[in-house]
């Protein structure tokens, strides 16, 4: 599959090595912009505040499916109840809302654990598939809590993450365990 990333920097560039390494055909776009034509999915992978014109310098990406790895501590631009909800608003292709949660600076310890971390997603359902690929490939299990609607939610959880990673935990990988019941 080719993908393309939007930001190269810890979650832009983590996500294309390891999706390089899962035998993608992945190119990483810095704040110059580029194209996005031959892409068969992009991802998204800037500061929430940063979207709007970070998609504006890339060609192509018109109708393509995306994954929105963005977060803000500030929340959506007014007008859209995520920054999911801005990024398919540009891009205009399925969604999904993906690795915001997750320590871009493990990615790299992600094949030396136990078990696969999970990685928390919503997405469109024509792109829930694409979403479990994505995630699966980079090392993830994925965790499907909804389509898009979910995101705000994922992305409010971005000051919960940051407390944990910040405190006695330190930056953490997670994994959620079901019941019997």
């Amino acid at each position: 599959m080719r993908i393309v990333t939007i930001g190269n920097g810890n979650v832009g560039g983590g996500l294309a090595r390891l999706w390089t390494r899962a035998g993608h055909d992945v190119t990483a776009l810095g704040s110059e912009g580029g194209d996005a034509s031959d892409a068969d999915a992009i991802a998204v992978a800037v500061p929430g505040g940063a979207i709007r014109d970070a998609l504006a310098k890339v060609k192509g990406i018109e109708g393509k499916p995306t994954v929105d790895a963005t977060n803000s501590l500030t929340g959506p631009p007014e007008g859209y109840p995520s920054l999911a909800a801005q990024v398919k608003s540009i891009v205009g292709g399925p969604t999904i809302k993906a690795f915001n949660t997750n320590f871009a600076m493990l990615y790299d310890q992600i094949s030396q654990q136990r078990v696969a971390p999970h990685s928390v997603f919503a997405s469109d359902a024509e792109a829930r598939t694409l979403a479990e690929r994505l995630i699966g490939d980079a090392g993830f299990q994925p965790l499907y809590v909804g389509d898009l609607s979910a995101a705000p939610t994922l992305e409010a959880q971005i000051a919960f993450t940051m407390l944990l990673g910040g405190g006695e935990v330190g930056p953490y990988f997670y994994r959620f365990a079901t019941t019997d019941l």
